[in-house]
């Protein structure tokens, strides 16, 4: 048996650097694929805030354009509160979104919706 232990310890110093490479490689690759989630995440998150931008630029733009119609012609119309209608919803839209967010980060929490 004690002949045994020099064989043991020589298996045990070869196989144990590349064990602890393993499990370091391993741990590197976990902490890089939730940095890449991340990222996946908040990229989502500001494609989402630069749709409700461009929704809410529409909206001022529809509602400029009623109220001039209207001032043009001396009373408002349907395209006056549709446009009006329109900058309401989005606007809601974006203050909701940008509560969310704002929770989120208050709270130390994940960009996940």
């Amino acid at each position: 048996m004690i002949e045994y232990i020099p064989q043991l310890a020589e298996a045990v110093a070869v196989c144990l650097p590349s064990a602890a490479v393993g499990l370091i490689v391993w741990r590197m690759e976990k902490k890089m694929e939730r940095g890449f989630q991340a990222q996946a995440d908040r990229e989502k998150v500001r494609e989402e805030n630069e749709v409700l931008l461009v929704q809410a630029t529409g909206a001022a733009i529809a509602l400029g354009e009623a109220t001039a119609m209207a001032l043009k012609n001396g009373h408002t119309n349907g395209e006056t509160e549709a446009a009006l209608e329109y900058a309401r919803e989005v606007k809601h839209k974006q203050k909701d979104f940008l509560t969310r967010q704002a929770a989120k980060t208050i709270s130390g929490g994940n960009w996940h919706e």
